[in-house]
């Protein structure tokens, strides 16, 4: 039997390697699963993905399933409950920030008819083929990243740096940075 070649910096367990044969660069265009995956880069800025991944359901169970329309209503009494929830990343400006981006991703919906189309547009509809061979040559940041950055935080989003975006563009299949060779490179599309 052959073994199945995959991207090895999901190769720590098997969270990781679910989420990257399941989720990772796989295109996404409903609005719900794009803020969540929104919600989760931004508590992982600064931190691994795997300990977000590690705490993905009790985000979705604190976050009201990720429902941006609730989200955005959140007040300061459930800004102090998610303060005190052990089972999520506590961070003050993280929690605001999701909150005002709700309102943003609101906003941004409204204009573009889905928060799907307006993203996408960075892309004129259809994936980014990076096609690397080495993790080494998969950017942080890139000029699309930057310019959809900007206008993110031109709409009033908050942590939403171009790595971040990036970050964001990678899980959402916006950009395959799947590696040559990787079992999933070519489902991703």
């Amino acid at each position: 039997m052959e073994a199945v070649v995959r991207c090895p910096w999901c190769e720590k367990d098997d969270l990781y390697r679910n989420y990257h044969d399941k989720e990772w660069g796989k295109p996404v265009h409903e609005d719900k699963i794009l803020f969540e995956f929104l919600v989760l880069e931004i508590f992982q800025a600064g931190l691994s993905w795997h300990t977000v991944l590690k705490k993905r359901a009790h985000f979705r169970n604190a976050l009201d399933g990720f429902d941006y329309k609730r989200i955005a209503q959140y007040q300061e009494e459930k800004i102090q409950e998610l303060l005190k929830n052990k089972d999520i990343i506590r961070n003050r400006l993280k929690i605001e920030s999701i909150i005002r981006n709700a309102g943003a991703f609101l906003v941004t919906q409204r204009e573009f008819g889905s928060f799907s189309d307006y993203v996408w547009s960075f892309v004129g509809g259809c994936p980014v083929d990076i096609h690397p061979k080495t993790l080494g040559e998969i950017p942080a940041k890139t000029e699309c990243s930057t310019i959809l950055s900007k206008d993110l935080k031109k709409r009033g989003f908050m942590f939403m740096g171009p790595t971040v975006v990036y970050a964001f563009m990678q899980a959402i299949g916006m950009v395959n940075d799947h590696l040559e060779g990787c079992w999933t490179r070519s489902k991703n599309r």
